[in-house]
């Protein structure tokens, strides 16, 4: 049996801008899975546990969030606390999701720098490799 994931991506506006140059093209060309509907927000911490859910609701046979990195200053959240805050309503999505008898892992948060980086593409692969292996969700 073939199965193509459907998988949403929660990103950050500053980790993915350049990743959205070009309407994608760039990152189609790197390999960034297809079946990953990358959704811009302006930061990963106004991300409601709500909305992660609703990814699932509305098919998603996973979801994960790239926000900036954890690091203080210059290099870290452009919002101070955005992304750390993300990260603990992933954590209670994923909680809520063992708690409902599904796996865990369909939805993952990463920490990731600003910009095209071969870790933002690297990550997408990682993502659809996983969901491929966990198979189609069960929601």
């Amino acid at each position: 049996m073939s199965f193509d994931p459907a998988i949403t991506l929660f990103s950050c506006h500053y980790t993915s801008q350049q990743s959205c140059a070009e309407g994608g093209k760039e990152l189609e060309q790197l390999g960034f899975p297809a079946g990953i509907e990358l959704v811009r927000v302006p930061c990963t911490g106004k991300l409601q546990v709500t909305t992660l859910l609703k990814a699932f609701e509305d098919g998603a046979d996973g979801v994960y969030v790239v926000g900036c990195p954890e690091a203080e200053g210059e290099d870290g959240c452009h919002n101070v606390k955005g992304s750390a805050r993300a990260a603990k309503r992933v954590a209670a999505v994923r909680d809520a999701l063992v708690e409902l008898g599904v796996e865990g892992e369909r939805v993952q948060m990463y920490h990731l720098p600003r910009g095209l980086h071969p870790e933002f593409v690297a990550k997408g692969k990682e993502m659809d490799s996983r969901i491929r292996d966990l198979g189609p969700s069960p929601f």
